[in-house]
């Protein structure tokens, strides 16, 4: 995919609908050559639309006007080439829990949570948090994880998790600010809800810090994996990762992950963890697929906002 499909799909398939802001800046990227070339400088995986326009928030610059974004990126591109090097978007979205709190409920209790690619771990945190499913309110406080669920009735409970880890090559810290501001320079402009969300969760993280190390999801696995207490249902689980990980590598971890103990739950792309026989999307948006240890479950939108239940 070349640049510009790359931000023109991001602009119709991700975007629309929920970031004008974000739309009208990719459609406008898509066409700036200058701006695909300063970006063929950088690994392919370092085009990526969130992670160039989270470093330019994250500098200060502009999104709202993509005049003034070309204008900002030409001239301090000294400055955000390396930003799109060593960084990553580790957009650490605290209502993706309310995609896992459908499966969580399902399984043995009590949990031990293990997130591999858990940036600041706040998904970590699915006991901790209010859900709001329609008229259905489950637990209580901020943040509320609002989430539009059709196919399945909602959770009557929050899960009961009694050890929580997670893996991630560059883990940030809720209590480092200039962490927590990478995660908030990560947010779409106008998602205001998404900040207070943030805030609120990162507090709960911070009161409670979880155990995350520094590793790669194949090498040190197995050996946090172990790490699980007795007794406790391991549960390891990622959400919209493996899209950063090279084939390779991604292959493998699907080859380790099924000799490992307890379940897997995964929330990814279907073209990232495919499966055959997949009902249609609810719509032309990109949506993932959750999936319980290997077995396809329901459509989810990619902050949590929706989920579309279709398995039996």
């Amino acid at each position: 995919m070349t640049t510009a499909e790359l931000y023109a799909e991001f602009a119709a398939r991700e975007a629309h609908g929920i970031s004008p802001t974000y739309e009208r800046l990719a459609r406008a990227v898509a066409g700036d050559t200058a701006i695909h070339e300063l970006l063929a400088a950088v690994p392919e995986a370092k085009r990526q639309p969130n992670l160039l326009f989270g470093v330019v928030r994250l500098l200060g610059g502009p999104v709202d006007d993509p005049e003034a974004f070309h204008e900002f990126t030409v001239a301090r591109w000294a400055d955000i080439a390396p930003n799109l090097r060593s960084r990553a978007t580790q957009t650490n979205e605290p209502g993706r829990c309310a995609l896992l709190l459908p499966v969580l409920q399902r399984l043995p209790q009590p949990l031990a949570l293990l997130e591999v690619g858990a940036s600041a771990g706040l998904g970590l945190y699915p006991d901790r948090y209010a859900y709001r499913y329609g008229d259905r309110r489950i637990g209580a406080g901020d943040p509320v994880l609002e989430c539009e669920l059709t196919g399945i009735e909602p959770a009557d409970r929050l899960p009961e998790v009694v050890w929580r880890a997670g893996l991630d090559l560059n883990p940030l810290r809720v209590t480092d600010s200039d962490d927590v501001a990478w995660l908030d320079a990560l947010i779409w402009p106008e998602h205001e809800h998404r900040r207070a969300r943030l805030k609120a969760a990162a507090a709960i993280a911070a009161a409670d810090p979880p155990h995350l190390i520094r590793g790669d999801l194949v090498d040190d696995l197995p050996g946090l994996a172990a790490q699980a207490p007795a007794g406790a249902t391991l549960v390891i689980f990622h959400t919209s990762v493996l899209y950063q990980v090279p084939d390779e590598r991604r292959q493998a971890f699907e080859k380790l992950v099924g000799t490992l103990p307890g379940h897997r739950i995964s929330v990814e792309a279907p073209g990232v963890v495919p499966f055959e026989d997949l009902p249609p999307a609810p719509d032309d948006t990109l949506h993932n697929v959750v999936a319980l240890d290997g077995v396809p479950l329901a459509w989810a939108r990619g902050h949590g906002q929706a989920m579309s239940w279709f398995a039996g």
